[in-house]
């Protein structure tokens, strides 16, 4: 009997000492993530799920979190409102596009084409077998193409920024150019750059309606695409003028002719 009560004393005893060597263990073991802040909001959230996915969760709404200076969802309601309410019989993608400036790129259309048809009547009477000079004929038609371009990069350019192209009638151009002091090919060269100049200022103008507006996208389309080749345009016919003014009359200008050849 005193064998059975020591036996189960000394059990009692070792596991005594195993219960307090595993209380202190726990107690002075360190934790793995100690010093590791939880996470103040999850990334994602069951709320709002969509086709099983997770929708993430905004960080602006956790006022936690600073530095947010963009929040696209809430800037982007006013538009999404004006996107949704927009008429088929609108352009979905107009933005920020006065009307003004919408008005004046189809005068500068028409202006364009105007000249154009101008430059065609001189193509048509510089070819005629009585008249002879081929290549000042062939320099018009180039040049008539060139203000048909620029019309139908205004044209492609209204469209892009959600206007409407209108287009307004045509001045028929005068079909004769012989002129009895100065001869057709000066007269001619002189009517052209009276154009060229005046298409420069037409253009300037249409920047200022541009610039008025804040339009910096339409003052950069301006300036890139159209100011500059007009320019190059009025120097080019200007110089043409010089070199007519020298030659005078006759063979001069069929010489005139033959030079142009060579340049086109």
């Amino acid at each position: 009997m005193s064998c059975l009560r020591a036996g189960v004393e000394r059990t009692a005893g070792v596991a005594g000492i195993v219960a307090g060597s595993a209380s202190s263990s726990s107690s002075t073991k360190p934790k793995r993530f100690a010093g590791r802040p939880a996470p103040a909001t999850p990334l994602f959230t069951n709320r709002g799920r969509v086709g099983g996915s997770l929708l993430p969760v905004s960080r602006a709404a956790d006022p936690k979190i600073s530095g947010v200076v963009f929040e696209p969802f809430s800037a982007v309601e006013s538009e999404l409102a004006t996107t949704q309410k927009a008429p088929s019989s609108s352009s979905y993608g107009r933005t920020d596009f006065h009307p003004e400036c919408e008005a004046a790129i189809n005068e500068q259309i028409n202006i364009e084409y105007n000249v154009s048809y101008v430059y065609h009547a001189m193509y048509t009477y510089f070819a005629r077998d009585n008249v002879g000079l081929a290549n000042v004929a062939a320099f018009f038609k180039k040049e008539s193409g060139e203000e048909r371009h620029h019309a139908e990069m205004l044209m492609e350019y209204q469209v892009k920024r959600g206007g409407v192209v209108k287009l307004e009638t045509i001045m028929p151009p005068h079909t004769e150019f012989d002129h009895p002091e100065k001869g057709d090919a000066l007269y001619a060269f002189e009517l052209a750059l009276s154009l060229e100049k005046l298409n420069f200022q037409k253009l300037r103008h249409l920047h200022e309606v541009a610039e008025k507006h804040g339009d910096s996208q339409m003052c950069d389309f301006i300036e890139g695409g159209l100011l500059a080749d007009q320019m190059e345009s009025v120097y080019e016919v200007a110089e043409k003028v010089a070199q007519l003014r020298r030659v005078g009359k006759g063979l001069g200008v069929y010489v005139f002719d033959q030079e142009l050849a060579v340049g086109q």
